[in-house]
């Protein structure tokens, strides 16, 4: 099994003690957000294959890798965009995020983190001058510290219309009409960039973008860990979205808990309850945030990972 820690929010950020104390306990609880049903999966080192961090905040983590990385094979997605606010509301500073990426690149090697400058937010405070300028200066710091790339323009589903819409009536920020093949022209661009820094840039989700400069993106891709932890694993793609190339992993975040803040954020429907969720969750607790018992009484250990072993 492929953990995913996690897409639906920051967990090396905000929940890293949450996180060490279900290692440490061999199980956690999955939560479906489609059939609101929890699932308890284990954590034992033999049945993880390899557990995929992504985060735009490792430092929390980073006191805790040794012991991580005694017991399992660990893959890093970093994003770092140098945004800040108001776009990037809570995103700690892009110097720390820098030093913290070479940090573990040092530890793991660059092979197993990879950089996301993602999403691309083309407005009126953030051309593809200043997204050019933000590449130049982060790619600049992180050669030799990792070989890939991923990136995607920002997906407008309704929720981040709506923080849009208050950007704009508040800040007077707003968004550049779609147009593909203004998108398409800074993509190239780049792809120059980072090639010059021997990066490789990946398309995510956004498969107008791929060309021979840039690679389609499956960003947990059973090809590269099988060759970069010497492993032989076979799983399908189980796409989460439109475009998306990923295969099959367990993601073991919870939607709507990351206090990140982030204008362009698919994962929060509800910014102040993700602030009231992350207050008041419990390391201990067996679910992320305080659902708990909710969780709990829809338990249902699925025939599916019964004949993962996982219990």
């Amino acid at each position: 099994m492929i953990i995913s820690a996690s897409r639906r929010t920051d967990i090396p950020a905000f929940y890293a003690k949450w996180f060490m104390d279900k290692i440490r306990k061999g199980r956690c609880v999955y939560y479906n957000p489609f059939n609101k049903k929890g699932y308890e999966i284990s954590l034992a080192p033999e049945d993880v294959d390899v557990i995929v961090f992504w985060s735009k905040n490792f430092e929390p983590m980073l006191p805790y890798l040794d012991e991580l990385g005694a017991k399992y094979r660990l893959y890093f997605f970093y994003t770092i965009t140098g945004m800040g606010k108001p776009l990037e509301k809570n995103v700690i500073h892009v110097d720390r995020t820098i030093r913290s990426f070479q940090k573990i690149a040092e530890k793991f090697g660059p092979n197993q983190i990879q950089w996301r400058f993602d999403p691309i937010v083309l407005t009126n405070i953030t051309n593809e001058d200043y997204y050019l300028e933000r590449f130049k200066h982060i790619i600049s710091r992180l050669e030799g510290f990792t070989s890939r790339c991923y990136i995607s323009f920002v997906n407008m589903y309704n929720k981040v219309e709506r923080n849009f819409y208050e950007l704009k009536k508040n800040h007077g920020i707003y968004l550049f009409r779609r147009n593909q093949h203004r998108q398409r022209d800074l993509a190239n661009r780049l792809a120059e960039i980072a090639a010059e820094k021997g990066i490789q840039l990946y398309s995510c989700c956004n498969d107008f973008l791929v060309n021979k400069n840039i690679k389609k993106a499956s960003c947990i891709d059973v090809n590269i860990l099988n060759e970069v932890f010497g492993l032989d694993l076979s799983y399908k793609q189980t796409p989460t979205r439109k475009e998306c190339g990923c295969y099959k992993s367990v993601d073991i975040g919870v939607y709507n808990t990351c206090p990140h803040g982030c204008v362009y954020c698919y994962a929060n429907y509800d910014l102040k309850k993700a602030y009231e969720n992350y207050r008041n969750h419990n390391e201990e607790y067996e679910f992320l945030v305080n659902m708990e018992i909710e969780v709990k009484k829809r338990l249902d250990k699925s025939k599916e990972f019964k004949q993962l072993s996982l219990f």
